[in-house]
């Protein structure tokens, strides 16, 4: 893939390893797979991100092969310090988002710095994904326009706050807020309850997925035009994009969709229940698995009433038939449910915290657990696999800088503070 997507240029940094002329020699992590088999070798991401979303697509690209050189300012990007907890001499979280990268200083108002930067763009990169501040790139000339006038066939990815146009669009964003003003957390919660945030940053972390594949869909296009992109996310288009079915269904029924716990409000039933020892989450999602549901919990009688028989019928009378479900599953433990569950067929799963999801033999089975071939750090890997592997874990996250002097050559003199 690399041939065809790479963008031509000038080596002038190539003489690093793992860097553009050196290609066809990458490093190959514990397990012995070279970063050259993987799909985007040969492919160089700038990655001007920091907190979640920018990083995150970095990660992902990071994973797939490509060589992401990540620019920090000189205090480092903020998650850095999103402790405790911290693993190592980072956060925990920075760990998380930042494997299979290589870390530059710039300070990015330094001219010298600022020029280094940009000739490294011109002569090496195939992308740049950024998410600074609304205003910030053109600040320091390092805008889609000013790099994509100078080489057409850069691919430019922007993730934003609240897209490219109209009112918002020079206004700061963050994960909650997003979650907030797109309507979100207004179908995340108990309906008797304050409305909550999703338990992960989904906003950010589905904003640099999107800036991915908008980048993957650039990346193969350019193997025909021999032309870049200019492409734009946002975290609010990212939350919207998750409210697509509870829009349309207001849009057909012009009812405003409630906060449905750990249900939904359009199948029935489906949600979570409390057993004797902990939480269980029960899908009947069709009329053989209602009929199954009601065999196995000792009342056949309801396959057959007409408040249950299909699956409007239990949507309309869900507030008499979830009461009856949930006190029968207080009788058992969630092992014994979902013992009986599966043996009749019913799709079930208990609640587990992340100690269980990491202890679990399926966890291990599809060895999303990976240790950093080069440090002692162990992450969840890429949900993906090619061919039956999943892209290894090739290196650690980054100490702060420490692949200035391998990209740049000899560091530039410091100048103070970066002030973006």
């Amino acid at each position: 893939m690399a041939e065809e997507l790479r963008a031509t240029g000038t080596q002038g940094f190539a003489d690093t390893a793992g860097g553009a002329g050196d290609r066809a020699t990458m490093t190959t992590d514990a397990t012995g797979a070279a970063a050259h088999e993987l799909p985007l070798s040969g492919i160089t991401v700038i990655e001007l991100g920091h907190s979640v979303a920018a990083p995150y697509a970095g990660e992902i690209l990071g994973d797939l092969g490509a060589d992401v050189i990540k620019i920090e300012r000189p205090e480092g990007d903020d998650a850095r310090k999103w402790a405790p907890p911290y693993w190592g001499a980072e956060s925990a979280t920075f760990q998380s988002l930042n494997r299979n990268k290589r870390s530059v200083i710039v300070r990015l108002r330094d001219p010298a710095d600022n020029a280094r930067l940009r000739a490294l763009i011109l002569e090496r990169a195939d992308v740049v994904v950024q998410n600074l501040r609304p205003g910030a790139a053109a600040e320091v000339g390092l805008d889609v326009g000013s790099l994509r006038s100078a080489k057409p066939q850069l691919i430019y990815c922007t993730i934003g706050a609240y897209g490219a146009a109209g009112p918002l669009k020079d206004r700061p964003g963050y994960d909650p807020l997003m979650q907030a003003f797109a309507g979100l957390m207004s179908v995340t919660g108990e309906p008797d309850q304050r409305p909550v945030r999703v338990g992960t940053s989904i906003i950010d972390m589905a904003s640099g997925m999107w800036a991915v594949i908008g980048i993957l869909a650039a990346l193969a296009q350019r193997g025909e035009s021999r032309r870049g992109r200019t492409i734009d996310a946002s975290l609010y288009e990212t939350a919207l994009g998750w409210m697509i079915y509870h829009a349309a269904n207001f849009q057909g029924s012009g009812e405003l969709p409630r906060r449905q716990g750990s249900g939904t409000g359009m199948i029935v039933p489906y949600r979570g229940y409390p057993s004797r020892d902990g939480f269980i989450v029960i899908a009947a999602g069709n009329d053989k698995l209602f009929a199954q549901l009601s065999i196995v919990m000792g009342h056949p009688e309801w396959i057959g009433d007409e408040r249950f028989r299909t699956n409007p019928d239990r949507v309309a009378n869900q507030g008499a038939l979830y009461p009856m479900i949930e006190d029968i599953v207080r009788l058992r433990t969630s092992a014994e449910w979902q013992d009986i569950l599966d043996r009749a067929g019913v799709p079930n799963a208990p609640m587990q915290t992340i100690d269980e999801v990491l202890a679990h033999p399926q966890t291990h089975a599809l060895k999303m657990l990976q240790k950093a071939a080069d440090g002692d750090i162990t992450l969840l890997g890429l949900p993906l696999s090619f061919d039956g592997e999943r892209p290894p874990f090739r290196r650690a996250p980054p100490a702060l800088g420490a692949h200035t002097r391998e990209v740049f050559g000899a560091p530039a003199p410091p100048s103070g503070k970066d002030p973006r």
